[in-house]
């Protein structure tokens, strides 16, 4: 059983899975350790005292603190070390879970505030031999991965256009976006940005702009407020219908091109076609992977790479936003 230590306590670490029945998908690092056989969660650390003691004691763990420093572990110990804890914090925390000598660190995105700072980080990892995970979700969504899989086996044909709407910061909920359209579509380069507006992150944006793939596919990147709510959704226009994602994954509706019933000689779209999606399942197939880089040396689904790839391309998007705004 490989040892786990959570560095930051809160909702992504295991409270969005507080009041979850026993039998629910988990949605969080606790959550989905705790599922796992392979796993067990045996220290935690938080600055905040009230908000450490209510998730050691939720959890079960063995042992908590107020930083790594002060837990005293030996290095070795943990197999995995889980950083859940603001961005600006992810620096520190990763140095200090390197002295510990994990064998993987499973990161929240995005790494580090800037795409510099996350590159260097990356080669601290490997200059350490520490794999380093980083939570783009939807690389585990077994929806994702099936639609990836069709898209590359041209099952639907031509991609025709991608359009994806997001809220919450072109570099935080946009990151997710980005990194999907890279894993469906491949690499993305910027064709213009739209006006940001900050719509919850002073330093983070969410950002409208034009993209196109390397094979030509004309992406729009459209946004909303978080303010009013979360929105988190895709739509593909394929040769051969359209495959939306709805509500960040956890629907899905298609709809199939077939010969008009009304008007002879033209095809149409049919109606759509509503599921649910899987999600929910995502974390849990994360602690899967990860069980499986460190068993049997499995390439892990998300990686520092990808990760990066999608932050650069992120940072060009709200630089010229940027710009364009001060011209």
């Amino acid at each position: 059983m490989y040892e786990v230590l959570i560095i930051g306590c809160g909702n992504i670490a295991g409270g969005f899975d507080a009041d979850r029945p026993a039998d629910g998908l988990p949605l969080t690092h606790a959550g989905a350790f705790e599922q796992d056989p392979a796993f067990r969660v045996t220290a935690c650390v938080d600055p905040d005292p009230a908000r450490l003691g209510v998730f050691q004691t939720r959890w079960q763990i063995e042992d908590a603190a107020d930083s790594v420093a002060a837990l005293g572990a030996v290095r070795g110990r943990f197999a995995v070390v889980s950083i859940c804890s603001p961005t600006t914090f992810h620096a520190g925390h990763i140095e200090a879970a390197l002295a510990l000598q994990p064998r993987l660190i499973f990161c929240e995105k995005p790494v580090a505030p800037t795409a510099a700072e996350t590159r260097a980080l990356a080669d601290r990892c490997a200059a350490a031999g520490v794999i380093l995970v980083v939570n783009y979700t939807r690389r585990w969504d077994a929806d994702v991965i099936r639609l990836a899989e069709d898209l590359r086996t041209g099952i639907w044909g031509e991609v025709r256009s991608a359009t994806g709407i997001y809220t919450k910061g072109i570099v935080h909920n946009g990151g997710h976006m980005i990194d999907l359209l890279h894993l469906l579509l491949g690499d993305l380069s910027l064709v213009s940005a739209g006006v940001p507006r900050t719509d919850f992150w002073d330093d983070d944006p969410t950002v409208p702009a034009l993209l196109t793939s390397v094979g030509g596919v004309p992406v729009t990147l459209a946004t909303g407020d978080a303010g009013d709510y979360a929105l988190f959704e895709l739509t593909l226009v394929t040769e051969r219908g359209t495959i939306t994602m709805l509500d960040g994954g956890r629907r899905w509706a298609v709809r199939r091109a077939g010969d008009s019933d009304v008007f002879a000689g033209y095809r149409s779209l049919g109606d759509s076609d509503v599921r649910d999606g899987r999600y929910d399942g995502a974390m849990r197939d994360a602690v899967s992977n990860i069980a499986a880089v460190l068993e049997n040396g499995a390439p892990p689904a998300s990686h520092v790479g990808n990760a990066l790839s999608a932050q650069i391309l992120c940072e060009t998007i709200r630089n010229a936003a940027r710009a364009a705004t001060v011209s």
